[in-house]
């Protein structure tokens, strides 16, 4: 019986988790488009920025699409100076992709205007009710970080 309990309780935290994604970044795709990039142009910034030195190999593995693919959104993102390719001081033979000023920026407005947003709708939370859940995630975080 607790089983029954516990498997229809997972199934749904994961449905709406699920769904909490998908209208957070439906709204962040409304927010990026505002600040002229794309969907995977934001996506490659929070990952570079997330860990710092990154190779295109390495971003193209985090992104899960191939090389060609990361380089032409590179491409991209240099011209319009999000990014640019530099050698590695470890290595001379490394290309690392350095996220520029403009990239950093556009990255904290897009962020800053989720924030917004989702305070808006948690605008009826009392602020125990926000620690609790900031809790729970972080703890279900913690559970599944090393995942990806």
């Amino acid at each position: 019986m607790n089983e029954d309990r516990i498997h229809e309780n997972i199934v749904e935290i994961e449905r709406h988790l699920r769904k909490i994604d998908y209208i957070i970044r439906k709204k962040g795709r409304e927010i990026i488009t505002e600040e002229n990039i794309t969907a995977p142009q934001f996506q490659a910034l929070q990952i570079l920025i997330n860990n710092e030195e990154m190779t295109i190999g390495e971003l193209s593995q985090k992104m899960a699409l191939a090389c060609s693919t990361i380089t032409d959104l590179i491409d991209r993102m240099e011209k319009a100076e999000l990014v640019l390719r530099r050698k590695s001081k470890k290595d001379k033979r490394v290309v690392i992709v350095e996220v520029l000023p403009r990239g950093h920026e556009i990255l904290e407005k897009v962020l800053k205007k989720r924030m917004v947003y989702l305070r808006g709708k948690m605008a009826d939370y009392q602020l125990e009710e926000m620690e609790l859940l900031r809790g729970q995630l972080a703890t279900l975080y913690e559970a599944i970080k090393n995942e990806d």
